[in-house]
């Protein structure tokens, strides 16, 4: 006769540190849908920084291309094309992680980054959201990747998929502490 024991699939070591690792993972600033900026308002906030963006690189780059009498070349592999991403890039790294979320677009429009998994936004998480998924939905068909915020409970985009993070609506956030602390 065959004892029926408690058998569980053979699993290795990588495994078992993933499932320790989910186990352990505080969740974050989760709140219900309403709370969480839509895709309208965060595409206005985005024309703002690309506002802003267009007047850093007029100074940095277009002042000296001008006096010069360079060429400004917008192709990716010139000088003057990685000088622009290079500052778009900085532009949406330091800004998200150095002023708590918010470039100047988000802070016009009172919105601003969280992370489900950190209470404070980490470099990792900014410079994967930030950098590496702005670089890749920079171009011409992904930036479709924007248009999942349409569709998902939490607004999340691709790259808030893959850093955890989403954009929430501060003044609904200040209406809850208001309210919970009272």
């Amino acid at each position: 006769m065959i004892e029926e024991t408690d058998q569980r699939p053979a699993v290795g070591p990588v495994t078992r540190l993933l499932e320790q690792k989910k186990e352990r993972k505080p969740q974050f600033h989760h709140y219900p849908d309403y709370f969480y900026a839509g895709f309208w308002i965060r595409f206005f906030a985005y024309l703002v920084d690309l506002a802003c963006i267009s007047a850093i690189n007029g100074i940095l780059l277009g002042l000296p291309a001008n006096l010069f009498g360079l060429t400004k070349n917008d192709e990716l592999f010139s000088i003057y094309g990685l000088l622009t991403l290079a500052i778009y890039l900085a532009y949406f790294v330091l800004l998200t992680k150095l002023n708590n979320g918010q470039t100047i677009g988000k802070m016009i429009f009172g919105i601003r980054v969280v992370c489900f998994t950190e209470e404070e936004l980490s470099w990792q998480t900014v410079l994967v959201r930030e950098c590496a998924c702005r670089f890749i939905l920079r171009g011409s068909v992904f930036m479709l990747g924007y248009l999942v915020t349409i569709f998902t409970p939490n607004k999340q985009h691709i790259g808030d998929y893959f850093s955890d993070t989403s954009v929430v609506t501060l003044n609904l956030l200040a209406a809850r502490e208001y309210f919970t602390q009272g």
